[in-house]
């Protein structure tokens, strides 16, 4: 069993960071909206963006899927009574020669193994796709 331990700090006002590892992020804590930083429920977005895109990485090591690039665009719906993510909707882009069959068992490693994938499905319905791409 793998265990996961950050510290994350607010200052008088809702500036705040997170540390992982040697590595910090910043992120909104104010009441309002802080037009630069990420809230909460984009950090949970890139969380899952993260989770995916490791997991792109992995199974092209472990499958023999080269790629030149991947991309991840995920847009989440919140409901507001009681707050919380209703759906989730992705498009993931991958620079890749590979066949669509291929390309399809690659998608469901992604999501199938990964953590923050299996977890976020738990609680709300995440729906999107997988396509080639050139990126320029």
């Amino acid at each position: 069993m793998l265990e996961y331990e950050i510290t994350a700090t607010v200052l008088q006002g809702g500036l705040a960071k997170a540390t992982a590892n040697k590595s910090e992020v910043s992120f909104d804590a104010t009441s309002g909206r802080h037009n630069e930083l990420p809230n909460p429920a984009e950090l949970l977005l890139t969380s899952l963006a993260a989770c995916m895109l490791k997991n792109v990485q992995r199974y092209s090591e472990m499958l023999n899927l080269p790629y030149r690039k991947a991309r991840v665009k995920i847009k989440g719906t919140r409901t507001d009574n009681p707050p919380s993510m209703s759906k989730i909707e992705y498009v993931l882009e991958v620079d890749t020669d590979v066949d669509d069959r291929k390309l399809e068992t690659w998608h469901k490693n992604i999501l199938k193994f990964g953590t923050i994938t299996n977890t976020l499905m738990r609680s709300c319905k995440i729906t999107g796709s997988i396509i080639k791409c050139n990126f320029q």
